[in-house]
């Protein structure tokens, strides 16, 4: 056995503590709790530390050339500068966490879930850090890039029927987990509460604490925990602050992560109830804003992130004064065929 040293500074997203073996968030900055844990865990306990230090804290982007108006602000977070290059790094790393704290998840077992991309490279980009295996039901027609990044991070890839989308790699995702518990922790995403709450605890914060002034907070629906989560805090700090969901306006459409869900499994972690409005985003409306943005703004948006910002964009308009913050999911570094098409 290996005792543990007395003191580990904390400075990232998370502190760490150790009690009984097991790994718990705390607020102090030192590791406190019971004498003795393995070398195995304790090892894992300081990669965690280390990971934890690069996820968040993203930067935000002033929105002033798409949109303009007198006494209305856009603001939006840059969520492609943390680990994995993307928002869905956030919830990752929340769910790897809270796993391995109950004792679901260690180097001897293999992270398994559904996945249309961003999440997965979380995944595979946090496990290669951890030294954790991790497998992904991927669907066949997700972008050579993605592919390609999870192949380079030495993630296990299981493709899904193209036609079934996230749906379908669900649906195998719980077979595979079902029949092999020995191998397999199935982190299911979609229903995992960890999810949201990487948002509930972080993201909102992050936002709050940029704009104390924040009347309105746009986000699209895709495992729908940045919304739920964020949203769920942002309306604790003020009633009074807008909530508006974004989804597609057809179940066929160009958003990839995102869902349309009048047809599509709805996510056990959502809240019908949270948002006070949805709009509606047409996938040729987020190509067009891809275009726009770079040449009038400097930023070259993926699809998703281009349709939050349309929809905050509409939300702006129906104002005569007020603060509205979207997040910018990723960039456009992985959706190489899309640009292509557009420039």
């Amino acid at each position: 056995m290996f005792q543990k040293s007395p003191s580990v500074p904390t400075e990232g997203l998370f502190c760490l503590q150790i009690k009984n073996g097991r790994f718990f968030k705390g607020s102090t900055a030192t590791v406190m709790g019971s004498s003795f844990i393995t070398q195995t865990d304790f090892d894992l306990l300081l990669d965690l530390q280390q990971v934890s230090r690069k996820i968040g804290r993203t930067p935000v982007h002033a929105v002033r050339q798409v949109f303009s108006k007198p006494r209305v602000q856009v603001f939006a977070k840059m969520e492609w500068a943390q680990l994995s290059g993307s928002v869905k790094a956030r919830a990752a790393f929340n769910i790897i966490y809270s796993a391995i704290q109950n004792g679901l998840l260690h180097r001897g077992k293999t992270l398994l879930d559904a996945t249309s991309g961003n999440t997965g490279i979380a995944y595979a980009a946090i496990g290669k850090e951890l030294g954790i295996r991790v497998a992904l039901c991927l669907p066949e027609n997700a972008s050579a890039e993605r592919k390609e990044i999870l192949k380079s991070l030495g993630a296990e890839i299981i493709y899904t029927s193209k036609f079934e989308g996230t749906d379908g790699a669900q649906q195998v995702a719980l077979e595979l987990a079902t029949r092999r518990p020995d191998l397999y922790y199935y982190a299911d995403q979609y229903k995992n509460e960890h999810n949201w709450k990487a948002h509930y605890h972080h993201t909102s914060q992050e936002i709050i604490q940029a704009f104390p002034q924040i009347t309105h907070f746009v986000c699209g629906l895709g495992t729908t925990g940045t919304f739920v989560g964020t949203g769920k805090r942002l309306k604790e700090l003020s009633r009074k602050i807008q909530l508006t969901a974004l989804q597609p306006d057809s179940a066929l459409h160009g958003m990839e992560g995102w869902k349309h869900l009048e047809t599509a499994i709805v996510p056990g972690i959502y809240d019908e109830y949270l948002a006070d409005t949805v709009e509606e985003i047409d996938t040729l409306e987020a190509y067009e804003m891809i275009k726009d943005a770079k040449k009038h703004e400097g930023i070259l948006l993926s699809p998703s992130a281009a349709a939050n910002l349309v929809g905050a964009i509409k939300v702006a308009q129906k104002l005569d004064s007020g603060t509205v913050v979207t997040v910018f999911a990723d960039n456009a570094d992985k959706y190489g065929d899309v640009i292509k098409r557009l420039f």
